[in-house]
């Protein structure tokens, strides 16, 4: 008797039972969703939605290894920062408002290169990738993350050894 795996431990019995009899076999003790690849889009829409800064660590450092100038670090020091996401699947349209009603919007597919645009306007090309729930993609000068926990939307900018962790609440 030949066994060929068709799916992870699951075993097609060549020339001995159907398919369809090896499912109903009790031993095999499977079920559909076993045989069902899990969805591409494991956020369930867990990004869509209008976020504030509640917290941040590591500004002033951060925007200073970018070469922002110090008058503009102090302004945006204490702004509330407003992030708007609206997600369909994989699309998603990602918009940054700033102070003086400044705004950047960033539209990509998880996986697909786009083309994305700083808040000093420097247009770019980036894919933004998808593992474990969170949100990845490299900029000209740093490496960013999002991801949902708690209720919370966690960003995480590295520039080097230097860290912006910014927390926001949905409003």
């Amino acid at each position: 008797m030949q066994m060929k795996e068709v799916a992870r431990d699951v075993k097609y019995i060549n020339g001995e039972y159907s398919w369809s009899q090896y499912l109903a076999l009790s031993s095999a003790c499977l079920s559909i969703s076993d045989l069902t690849p899990p969805p591409t889009n494991t956020t369930k829409m867990a990004f869509a939605g209008r976020w504030e800064t509640e917290t941040q660590e590591g500004y002033d450092a951060f925007c200073k290894v970018l070469g922002i100038p110090d008058d503009v670090i102090e302004r945006g020091r204490d702004y509330k920062l407003i992030t708007e996401v609206t997600q369909d699947g994989n699309n998603f349209t990602w918009t940054l408002l700033y102070p003086a009603n400044a705004k950047v919007t960033n539209k990509f597919t998880i996986g697909k290169e786009a083309e994305m645009e700083t808040i000093g306007g420097k247009k770019f090309k980036a894919t933004v990738q998808m593992e474990g729930g969170k949100l990845s993609v490299t900029f000209p000068n740093y490496h960013h993350t999002s991801e949902i926990s708690g209720g919370k939307l966690i960003e995480t900018s590295k520039a080097g050894s230097v860290v912006l962790k910014r927390i926001s609440k949905k409003i």
